[in-house]
């Protein structure tokens, strides 16, 4: 569905990632994938939802692994808390889990998830979807994409005003924003549309701010409840 980063490899950058699952064994094979991959840095790892919350604070992570079903508090209420606060804005959460539940992802994206893995993801996919999370992108588990767009025509979305929800956007933009909903990075953008990634980029940040929309994730929303992009383009 989206969101690949332009360039999967992290070590250009030193990306924080704190590590939250109810099961030691899962907590300590996570960190040791992330320890051999250049440009990543554990910073902590947590139990349940009330100690990511607590260690979020505390470690500032750039990017929050988030089990879902945990003791005392689920991931989805602890990522809840996390995207809520205006004080951790810089920090994503990407949930993992081992339940591929339609009504998990929804609720995910919902509360600001910044994507949403199957535990049995592919090492390479994860590294990705932590460095598009890092980014600002957001990445779904290729297992839940087709079903999750199908469901998204479905749902209703309501729009401020009187205005149409496209209405406020340029031709130009509303070109970019299709290349969004289907899924394609700044870069994929820039080929298609015969602009820099930069420029692409750029386009992707006003239509946020015309849409009020919060993520990517949601500009995929509307490119497909819109009509804009259909399912199985």
């Amino acid at each position: 569905m989206t969101a690949r980063p332009d360039a999967p490899a992290t070590a250009t950058r030193n990306i924080r990632v704190l590590i939250v699952d109810d099961q030691e064994l899962v907590r300590r094979g996570f960190a040791a994938l992330l320890a051999n991959e250049p440009g990543i840095e554990v910073v902590g790892e947590a139990g349940d939802g009330a100690q990511a919350i607590a260690q979020t604070r505390r470690t500032r992570p750039d990017v929050v692994l988030m089990d879902i079903r945990m003791p005392r508090m689920d991931g989805l209420e602890a990522t809840r808390t996390i995207c809520g606060d205006e004080q951790l804005r810089a920090t994503k959460v990407l949930v993992l889990t081992t339940f591929a539940l339609d009504e998990y992802v929804y609720e995910a994206l919902r509360v600001g998830a910044s994507g949403f893995l199957l535990k049995d993801t592919p090492p390479r996919l994860l590294l990705e979807a932590i460095a598009a999370a890092a980014d600002g992108d957001v990445l779904i588990s290729p297992a839940m994409t087709k079903r999750l767009v199908a469901d998204l025509v479905r749902r209703p979305i309501s729009w401020p005003g009187d205005l149409g929800p496209l209405d406020v956007l340029s031709e130009r933009e509303r070109e970019v924003l299709a290349e969004v909903a289907r899924g394609k990075t700044n870069s994929e953008i820039g080929e298609s549309l015969y602009m820099s990634p930069l420029t692409a980029k750029t386009h992707v940040s006003r239509i946020l701010g015309k849409l009020n929309a919060r993520d990517r994730a949601q500009l995929v929303v509307i490119g497909y409840e819109t009509g804009l992009v259909s399912p199985g383009e």
